[in-house]
């Protein structure tokens, strides 16, 4: 299975501005655990993700204070979609992550997580007996 198969299509897209509460609103919205960063002022594309967030409250600072491109991740690993499932989860092991942002032509189409690649390889759950 490859990566255009598995990966969501939803891709939030936030600006180097947007406060971190601002972010995590977004992202809860649309129930995304990632949001894509377009910074042309830090080398174009970067990912915010949940836990980025998450780091960032657990230091105490303030989420209505803190700047996305403060948390940003900016050395970025993409995938293509025409990548294997196997090859997107040998990419988020070794480099410790679990989102990796799909290019399509140099343009951000999607973005596949751990989460999703679970999904394609687990079996469907039927209904527990009871």
């Amino acid at each position: 299975m490859l990566v255009r198969d598995a990966m969501s299509t939803v891709v939030l897209t936030i600006g180097p501005d947007h406060t971190l509460r601002q972010a995590a609103a977004l992202m809860s919205a649309r129930h995304v655990g990632a949001a894509v960063v377009l910074d042309p002022d830090a080398g174009g594309t970067g990912i915010l993700t949940e836990r980025d967030i998450l780091n960032s409250v657990g230091l105490g600072q303030d989420p209505d204070a803190e700047r996305t491109h403060a948390h940003t991740t900016n050395n970025v690993v993409f995938a293509a979609p025409t990548w294997t499932l196997e090859e997107a989860a040998r990419a988020m092991a070794h480099g410790g992550f679990r989102h990796l942002i799909v290019l399509d032509r140099g343009e951000p189409a999607g973005i596949v997580s751990v989460r999703d690649i679970i999904r394609c390889w687990a079996p469907q759950r039927e209904h527990a007996p009871v």
